[in-house]
């Protein structure tokens, strides 16, 4: 059974930092795309950034220059580095990987809890 833990969520201050941590464990074979989504109350999830298996990032515009998402193969770790962070970016962030676990059945999607990042201007 794979499962995606988060953690590094919580309350900072604007202009102030937060990294998120997403590790996967249990029987999967390889990862392909993580990546974090984004979302607060009333609004559609907003995708924030993703990175694929050979590093390639992508990033919604309104974190640009701000976010950083990386990742380590090793640890099956996704990371998100939040700096600058804006009262905006206040929402229950999820983490997911496209990935494909043992036992036979094609790549899929999994996610992460959620946790809750709070910017206070």
């Amino acid at each position: 059974q794979v499962q995606l833990v988060e953690s590094g969520g919580g309350l900072v201050q604007a202009g102030g930092s937060l990294r998120l941590s997403c590790a996967a464990s249990g029987s999967l074979l390889s990862i392909n795309v993580m990546g974090w989504y984004r979302q607060t109350p009333g609004k559609s999830r907003e995708l924030v950034a993703t990175i694929t298996s050979g590093g390639s990032t992508n990033y919604a515009d309104s974190v640009k220059g701000r976010f950083t998402i990386s990742r380590d193969n090793d640890k099956k770790t996704v990371y998100l580095q939040m700096n600058s962070l804006k009262p905006e970016d206040t929402a229950v962030y999820y983490c997911y990987n496209f990935l494909t676990p043992y036992g036979g059945s094609g790549p899929r999607f999994y996610w992460g809890q959620g946790t809750q990042v709070t910017v206070s201007s």
